[in-house]
């Protein structure tokens, strides 16, 4: 009898305390903060945090702490933060990476370590391909899709001898056999420069002799800056056009890079111009939280922590189980700044793609969007998959 009053007890203080507070999510972003791309992570992760400042601190209605921490470009220090959060912290779900060299080093390991990795940026082939793996998501793109666009687009205006130029790493060797699978005619050089060089002045010098109708270019952050910049100084932007994916082109690349852009037309996934009403808020929210126009990289980040919201719902905040989270998160039920998005098999977006033009307006430089040139694109790697 006692055991039994001492049980119902026990019950009624239980009853009468308020449910707790679910305890946060918590999402390790592993980013680049510093160096010359250093805003490539910024934007990233504003783009994310508002999403979570739009729900008071929330996703899907389930509270989450955003835990950020720079990884310097360096792969070792991206795998050094990841163990830090997945050991220390307990995160069983990682985001952020902007560079396919740290993604390679980073992202194999820790999605074996039941922990889900959602890419806000970086997207290398062999992710999507035989490396893909049930816990990694790509909610940016892979890494070939906006080369893909512009090649088909050079084709379709008629260039024929086309320049490349990419930095020697897997992101700018996927970016450049991206464009080749799509373009139909013949290269007048293929050059893989250093990774984050700042003085183009040799290569500019060989592509001048090889004498292109057009170059297509990768080179993100402050590589495209200067490359530009001295492209234009060298007198060859008014008689040998530039094309390259959106990574050159976002709206802080070019006011720094000015009027040496204009004209430009590159390939991406998303403008800020996009006529979708997630769309139209995400930009308003942003630049009026931000004070700027937001880039690809806000974008990824904002529908990244989008789609983890949706999947959080779904499990009401539980990760115990990881397979529902990965059901959920694999059915994109969020809505995309994009308009349509879907995963395919390998857990890559299967999405839109456009050329826009770099065009100059009262607020200054930005892009606008000239063509849709894909519908529901997938990347050529999902057969290699083998889930």
């Amino acid at each position: 009898m006692k055991r039994l009053l001492t049980t119902a007890v026990a019950v009624a203080l239980v009853c009468a305390v308020p449910a707790m507070a679910l305890e946060p999510v918590k999402i390790g972003m592993v980013t680049t903060l510093s160096t010359k791309a250093g805003y490539l992570g910024e934007d990233i992760r504003d783009g994310f945090q508002l999403a979570i400042d739009q729900e008071g601190g929330k996703l899907g209605s389930i509270p989450v702490e955003l835990m950020v921490e720079d990884d310097t470009r360096k792969p070792e220090k991206g795998k050094q933060i990841a163990e830090r959060f997945i050991k220390k912290d307990g995160v069983k779900i990682l985001t952020g990476i902007v560079f396919s060299n740290v993604a390679m080093a980073v992202v194999p390991k820790v999605v074996r370590q039941d922990v889900v990795y959602l890419s806000a940026n970086a997207g290398p082939s062999k992710l999507a391909g035989k490396g893909c793996n049930e816990n990694y998501f790509s909610v940016s793109y892979q890494n070939d899709n906006l080369d893909e666009v512009v090649g088909q687009y050079v084709t379709e205006a008629g260039h024929s001898n086309v320049y490349l130029l990419a930095p020697n790493y897997p992101a700018g060797k996927d970016h450049l056999a991206g464009f080749k699978r799509y373009y139909k005619g013949s290269i007048a050089g293929e050059v893989y420069t250093k990774l984050g060089q700042s003085d183009y002045a040799a290569e500019i010098a060989t592509l001048r002799a090889a004498k292109p109708d057009a170059v297509f270019f990768f080179l993100p952050g402050g590589m495209g800056i200067n490359f530009l910049k001295q492209y234009s100084q060298a007198g060859l932007r008014d008689t040998i056009p530039v094309y390259g994916p959106a990574f050159s082109f976002d709206e802080r690349i070019l006011n720094a890079v000015g009027s040496a852009a204009l004209g430009v037309k590159n390939g991406s996934q998303w403008t800020h111009d996009l006529d979708n009403e997630a769309n139209k808020q995400f930009v308003q929210a942003y630049r009026e939280k931000y004070k700027r126009m937001p880039t690809l990289y806000a974008s990824q980040g904002y529908d990244t922590a989008r789609l983890i919201g949706s999947a959080l719902k779904s499990v009401n905040g539980n990760l115990a189980d990881l397979s529902a989270f990965r059901a959920a998160l694999k059915i994109a039920e969020f809505d995309s700044v994009r308009g349509s998005f879907t995963f395919g098999s390998n857990q890559h977006p299967v999405q839109d793609l456009y050329i826009r033009e770099v065009i100059k307006t009262n607020e200054g430089f930005t892009n606008k969007t000239v063509k849709k040139v894909f519908s529901n694109h997938q990347d050529a790697y999902a057969a290699e998959c083998s889930m």
